[in-house]
């Protein structure tokens, strides 16, 4: 089940480049609290003066947020919070509540950042393709937003159960999600991580509507000011945040990748590494030539074309795109099914390879000493206090300490990265697999003692139930995600992956990024 909330199932190994969290004090809750008893007038007491409430986040009292909702079963889980099935108590009504941890909330910029994210969700919630927000409650462990739960999975899920897919279904969709890029901007608000990941179906019915679901990167425009801090998520990232200086034009650049998705399944900017994928970005080819497109309308190219343009001055607006012939309703999109082809490399694209992930963890466990003995000192030159762990501010001071430059929002994307059980510290293992350099992972018998790990009954392959079981012990995926590693993995469907398989998976480096 999906929820209108940020939380990733990917448990910080693509982490957003810097989780924006922010807005004004005194939020104002879904539901009041229950009126004082009334006391006659001769003796009533003088009001009392306002209390000011320090060292809160929200700028207001405490409250229990299970006051007014029963909290059920866990949702999803990310890098800052859990996200649990809630139900009203007044209505019955179920809506997702994610949960803060503020030992997460480190700096004043998080939990600025925090008010932020309220008061944007608050400000755009009632538009129709906008998640609902109910409103948020502050304890002494936590912040808890409650927020409309989306029970119709991610976007990509429903395209490739339907099965028939043509030019207007892509340009319903697309047209949804400029909706709320034309919504952000009439508000003045800049999104900085549209991606398919973000837009959930409001119910499992044919005419669910899309929801934007997570504002945590999204920041109020400030006219004239030029932003420089690299946001988003690898794929989706425009030219001009890569340069450091832009604006709100980045949301249409995003939502253009998505389109070229929408009609090929592919991402247009694409490559085997981080680096590749922005130099590829920076160099604007589109490809145009290859299968699907010659077969795709010359008007839906012409959009594409127009929403990646290179210069942000030039590139079409949200009012613009939604003028545009082949998106408007009516307009030109074609009813004729798209190549079958595409679903499937939708479906490969779209897959969370979490098997990869484990496999990173299970080699860093087994590196030998001389393998690691410069990380095993860098950690502990960082791990100042010698708890085993490092915090972000352990991290921040041990990095600078170096020599290194990266700015304080890097750090953050840095600590995210490796935080893999999203506990707000790295422990020993978790450093080493997020910095252990990829030729070690090349390396035949790290492969291979990697592969042994999972197939526990030595049978050469790993099979469905091996798989689960190592997903279960590492408390991440379903059924749905095995099922997908298997199809996305397995070469030759015999429905186990055998080494070279594994090994393939392994090298390739076509998995979905965030910026660092």
């Amino acid at each position: 089940m999906g929820m209108c909330s940020s939380t990733s199932k990917s448990g910080g190994t693509y982490p957003n480049a810097h989780r924006s969290r922010s807005g004004e004090p005194n939020i104002v809750n879904g539901k009041p609290p229950p009126p004082a008893t009334q006391i006659p007038a001769r003796k009533q007491p003088p009001p009392a003066s306002p209390k000011i409430v320090n060292n809160t986040i929200l700028g207001k009292s405490f409250e229990d947020v299970k006051q007014y909702y029963t909290m059920g079963k866990e949702l999803g889980r990310g890098q800052f919070g859990v996200t649990y099935l809630c139900t009203q108590k007044s209505t019955g009504q179920k809506y997702a509540c994610k949960s803060i941890s503020k030992k997460k909330l480190v700096t004043k910029s998080d939990k600025d950042d925090m008010r932020k994210e309220i008061q944007i969700m608050q400000d755009l919630s009632g538009q129709a393709n906008i998640v609902e927000f109910k409103g948020a409650y502050e304890d002494k462990q936590s912040v808890h937003m409650v927020m409309e739960v989306c029970e119709g999975g991610e976007l990509f899920d429903r395209i490739i159960a339907k099965g028939h897919y043509s030019e207007r279904a892509a340009a319903s969709i697309c047209r949804s999600i400029v909706n709320v890029v034309h919504v952000c901007h009439f508000m003045g608000v800049m999104h900085r991580d549209l991606k398919p990941e973000n837009f959930l179906l409001s119910d499992k019915s044919e005419n669910a509507l899309l929801k934007a679901t997570d504002f945590g990167l999204s920041v109020y425009i400030q006219e004239g000011k030029s932003y420089r801090d690299v946001v988003g998520s690898a794929y989706y990232v425009a030219p001009e945040v890569l340069k450091r200086k832009y604006g709100k034009e980045i949301d249409i650049w995003s939502a253009g990748v998505i389109l070229y998705i929408l009609l090929s399944g592919v991402p247009p900017f694409w490559a085997e590494t981080e680096k590749g994928i922005f130099d590829a970005v920076l160099e604007g080819y589109i490809d145009f030539e290859s299968d699907p497109w010659p077969s795709i309308s010359r008007s839906a190219k012409d959009l594409v074309r127009k929403m990646l343009t290179q210069d942000p001055k030039r590139r079409i607006t949200s009012a613009q795109v939604l003028g545009h012939p082949w998106i408007r309703e009516g307009g030109e999109a074609s009813d004729k099914p798209i190549d079958s082809a595409v679903l499937s490399r939708m479906k490969q694209f779209r897959a969370m390879n979490k098997l990869k992930k484990l496999a990173l963890k299970v080699i860093a466990e087994n590196l030998s000493t001389e393998e690691i003995q410069g990380l095993k000192s860098m950690f502990k030159n960082i791990d100042t206090d010698n708890s085993g762990t490092i915090t972000y501010e352990e991290l921040k001071t041990g990095l600078a300490r170096l020599g290194s430059k990266l700015t304080e929002s890097e750090v953050k994307q840095l600590m995210e990265a490796a935080d893999v059980d999203g506990n707000g510290s790295i422990d020993y293992i978790e450093f080493i697999t997020a910095t252990m350099h990829r030729h070690k992972l090349e390396r035949e018998e790290h492969l291979y003692k990697a592969f042994q790990h999972f197939d526990t009954d030595n049978s050469g392959f790993i099979t469905r139930d091996e798989l689960q079981t190592a997903m279960k012990d590492y408390n991440m995926g379903d059924e749905d995600t095995i099922r997908d590693i298997i199809a996305e993995v397995d070469t030759d469907n015999d429905g186990k992956i055998n080494y070279e398989e594994f090994s393939t998976m392994m090298r390739s480096g076509t998995q979905p990024g965030k910026l660092f």
